[in-house]
């Protein structure tokens, strides 16, 4: 499965963004979709999670500011982000996991960069 991600870019505080993730491949089923990010010296941290049922998981930082969602036909993931701050700096990797042939899986696509300047 490969994940191709779009939509990064860099905007003011205040600004939003759209970023966009598409999963290509062979996969019988894609359980949850989400995004990460790791911003340079820091481990890399939840920001968003949705499940194929459409549960959602935001980290505390996010919550009220980012959306998460899901389109389970096209396999593909989105998070609008909104209200952006300084800290939201980061490169933001699209994730998902699920069952190929029986086996837990799980695939990271290359990561997006995002840059918001006060």
């Amino acid at each position: 499965v490969q994940l191709q991600a779009s939509g990064g870019g860099s905007v003011q505080a205040g600004g939003s963004l759209r970023l966009s993730c598409a999963a290509s491949g062979v996969i019988n089923q894609i359980d949850t979709m989400g995004w990460y990010r790791q911003a340079p010296g820091k481990q890399r941290e939840l920001v968003a999670t949705i499940t194929d049922g459409g549960s959602t998981n935001y980290a505390d930082s996010v919550k009220g500011r980012f959306t998460i969602a899901r389109d389970n036909v096209r396999s593909t993931v989105s998070l609008q982000m909104n209200s952006l701050k300084a800290e939201d700096t980061s490169t933001y990797y699209c994730y998902c996991d699920g069952i190929l042939w029986g086996t837990s899986v799980n695939y990271w696509g290359k990561g997006t960069q995002v840059t918001v300047s006060s």
